[in-house]
């Protein structure tokens, strides 16, 4: 007697499992990889300086209230910039004593303050006269520029577009070789878009005349000439197609 096994649904189909996709290539579909490259040089879209206010002074109070009002200074005239100016910040601030080598006990001989400036501008005749203007003041140092683009620039969008296009060409040469033709994309693989310059600063240092111990003058200087530092944009895409079976 045969066991009764419960109630059946006659209606439902059978099923074929579905293959696991082949992550090669076959005789019927061979598969083609790719690399696609892009470089471009383009102009730089910003620019970074760093500015340090410095004070120094037997007086701790006085030090303070100096390195305050040479700090406004500084922070006033990069303002005077409107627009240009896109990003200001303070990065650091230090007062610190510094004691008498041969005293004893815990004398202090002067007082150092340092105010840190970072100010990025995309207006580059601006930067010039900016630069310059920063120099000319009592005990301030600048640093800079650093070009850079922007993280969202069209640079990179059409570096990757033309690493895109290189890869479908480069693929669709190598078909031909066969005597065949590109059937399908199988997979497109970004390694990164970057900017590969490295951001080094054009001048490394402008101090004001006053650091050098020279007496200022009246006149204004005239505005620094900085020659934009062109970036170079990379861009890589690894392309994978399959392609109709060439004759051998």
């Amino acid at each position: 007697m045969t066991p009764d096994t419960g109630p059946t649904d006659r209606h439902t189909p059978a099923t074929t499992p579905t293959p696991p996709a082949v992550p090669y290539g076959t005789p019927d579909t061979p598969r083609i990889a790719v690399r696609g490259e892009a470089h471009l040089e383009v102009d730089p879209e910003l620019a970074r300086i760093t500015i340090t206010v410095t004070a120094r002074g037997k007086d701790r109070r006085q030090t303070l209230t100096d390195l305050t009002h040479r700090n406004a200074r500084a922070l006033d005239l990069v303002k005077t910039h409107g627009d240009a100016v896109e990003h200001l910040e303070t990065s650091a601030l230090t007062i610190t004593p510094e004691l008498g080598r041969h005293s004893r006990g815990e004398r202090t001989r002067t007082h150092h303050g340092l105010v840190h400036i970072t100010a990025q501008l995309n207006d580059f005749t601006a930067l010039g006269e900016l630069t310059t203007a920063l120099a000319d003041l009592d005990l301030t140092r600048v640093d800079g520029p650093w070009w850079t683009l922007r993280p969202d620039s069209p640079a990179h969008r059409a570096a990757r577009r033309q690493a895109v296009h290189e890869a479908v060409q480069r693929a669709r040469e190598y078909a031909e070789a066969l005597d065949t033709t590109l059937t399908a994309l199988v997979e497109l693989a970004d390694t990164g878009t970057d900017d590969t310059h490295p951001r080094v600063p054009q001048t490394t240092r402008a101090l004001s005349r006053a650091a050098y111990g020279a007496a200022p003058t009246e006149d204004e200087p005239a505005p620094l000439d900085l020659e934009p530092q062109r970036q170079h944009v990379h861009a890589q895409v690894v392309a994978r197609f399959t392609m109709a079976p060439p004759r051998l």
